[in-house]
């Protein structure tokens, strides 16, 4: 990369990585809590259901709120299984009730024996790791490790092993973990490092990278994901999740349309 495209990157960075934006963007909604557990268990599932237009996100994801009586972690912990009667009319594109109640299964057990759900990913990175592949790998073995486990629900959680680019996880990492001033994403884990993380890999940030020759691979997988990685850790070794700002406010701008 020439210094003339890393000035475009770090100044796209500081353009769109500002609250300002926020409004329309699906992080908005765990940015109405402020319990660690209400960002976690809202951050979780929205980034679940991104795909598709960003208001459709948004609207699915004030309904799962309003579901949980504006209360997440509250309910999470103490609902009854009679509650859940009120998901089952909660739908979202491919995501249907049967994938709702197996994530409100999940979340409940998980919460009831653990404090936050950093723990479902970082038990799973070894200190040697330089980003979180294997956290991604134990979290959806770990997820779907319940008799109770649907297997349709197996396709909303990606997995390394399937060679997914596993973007959505990747953006909920991202909001979890990167720690800077400017507001947006919420640096409330530890445990996993702005290091460790990987740019959440979506058509744009495809595009726009591979303009810019940050990605040479033909496919568009895991493996694409981690060479984007590598890249961006080059640019920056200690944040390179940050450079999703610009990647992605480029390709919104048009940058790399034919």
């Amino acid at each position: 990369m020439n210094l003339e495209s890393l000035n475009l990157l770090n100044t796209k960075v500081e353009q769109y990585n500002q609250t300002t934006f926020i409004d329309t963007d699906p992080i908005s909604l765990p940015h109405q809590f402020t319990k660690k557990q209400d960002i976690e268990i809202i951050g979780f599932w929205v980034a679940t259901l991104a795909w598709g237009q960003r208001k459709t996100i948004i609207n699915s994801g004030k309904k799962l709120i309003e579901l949980m009586e504006n209360s997440p972690h509250d309910f999470i912990i103490n609902h009854q299984v009679k509650d859940r009667k009120a998901f089952l009319t909660f739908k979202h594109r491919t995501f249907q009730p049967t994938d709702t109640l197996y994530f409100l299964h999940f979340l409940q057990k998980y919460y009831q024996q653990n404090q936050s759900l950093e723990t479902a990913f970082s038990q799973f990175l070894q200190p040697t790791d330089t980003h979180i592949e294997n956290a991604l790998i134990g979290f959806h073995n770990l997820f779907c490790d319940d008799p109770n486990f649907p297997p349709r629900t197996r396709k909303h959680i990606a997995t390394p092993q399937r060679k997914s680019t596993c973007k959505r996880l990747c953006m909920f990492l991202r909001w979890m973990v990167r720690k800077d001033n400017k507001g947006v994403d919420f640096g409330i884990w530890n445990q996993i490092k702005p290091a460790q993380l990987l740019c959440p890999l979506d058509v744009h940030v495809d595009r726009v990278a591979r303009k810019l020759q940050l990605i040479s691979r033909k496919q568009t997988n895991w493996q694409t994901t981690l060479e984007l990685g590598t890249k961006l850790r080059v640019l920056d070794p200690n944040d390179p999740a940050k450079y999703d700002f610009a990647l992605f406010g480029l390709g919104l701008e048009g940058f790399a349309n034919p």
